[in-house]
């Protein structure tokens, strides 16, 4: 995975606010590039530094072996959740989701522009990169 990339998804996940969730397949969109299972490889290998807990399955489920700190996330900042979450933080058993349909993330104009920002910036080291590796084949 191209470190252009692995940026690029990082930088559109620092823009999801506290409250809001996106899924794999959302941030892809964002970008113009990639999809869900590149996102959640970057997230999976390289998520540890951002808000890992607001980019999810398009299900609504929290990130795999990450439910139980997910959810105190969640419920620090106020996300909308679905299901027995309050059993599942007494006993740890239940099914739960957040309701991506009212969470989702609905950029700003201020928001699109910085993601616009990052999928040229992204688009254009690609391309630089792309020159380059046919250059070296000459």
């Amino acid at each position: 995975m191209r470190n252009e990339y692995v940026q690029a998804v990082l930088a559109v996940v620092r823009l999801v606010p506290a409250g809001s969730a996106v899924s794999y397949g959302d941030v892809s969109e964002l970008l113009g590039s990639g999809g869900p299972r590149q996102v959640g490889y970057v997230m999976s290998h390289h998520g540890g530094g951002v808000p890992w807990w607001r980019v999810l399955k398009a299900s609504g489920h929290a990130p795999e072996g990450h439910e139980a700190e997910a959810l105190l996330l969640y419920l620090e900042e106020g996300t909308p959740l679905l299901g027995a979450y309050s059993s599942y933080l007494r006993t740890g058993e239940g099914r739960w989701r957040v309701d991506l349909g009212t969470a989702r993330w609905a950029p700003t104009d201020s928001d699109f522009d910085s993601i616009d920002a990052v999928a040229e910036d992204l688009e254009r080291r690609l391309h630089e990169l792309s020159v380059a590796d046919d250059g070296m084949s000459l």
